[in-house]
């Protein structure tokens, strides 16, 4: 797969994902430039995840669930990462995203921090 700037930087910020917490596919098409693009962000994981060692089982739909249907062996492997990793589930299989998701920290930029010289 020849990667493009979006799937370059989709990659990197799945990797990015700390054990413990999970990110929405919409938070990762946004940080990687392209709000709507949490349909190409699902795509990249489909067809990425094994050659870049992604951590998938850490991306989740904005509700906070497993997008795999609930009788398939991809949706038992999920929850299993993510039980094994801290994550809990409360009712219908829901993550609560306001204790589990990552929030990406911004990096503070540097600013000059002399005083302007005073002239008299």
């Amino acid at each position: 797969m020849e990667q493009t700037d979006f799937s370059k930087k989709v990659i990197s910020f799945i990797k990015k994902i700390p054990k413990g917490k999970v990110a929405t596919y919409g938070q990762i098409a946004k940080l990687a430039g392209k709000p709507q693009g949490s349909r190409g962000v699902a795509w990249i994981l489909h067809s990425c995840s094994e050659s870049h060692d992604l951590p998938w089982q850490r991306v989740l739909n904005s509700k906070g669930k497993i997008s795999f249907p609930p009788s398939t062996s991809s949706y038992v492997k999920q929850k299993r990462l993510l039980v094994k990793e801290g994550i809990e589930f409360g009712e219908q299989d829901q993550i609560d995203l306001k204790k589990f998701q990552w929030r990406k920290k911004v990096e503070a930029k540097k600013t000059n921090t002399r005083s302007p010289k005073m002239f008299s």
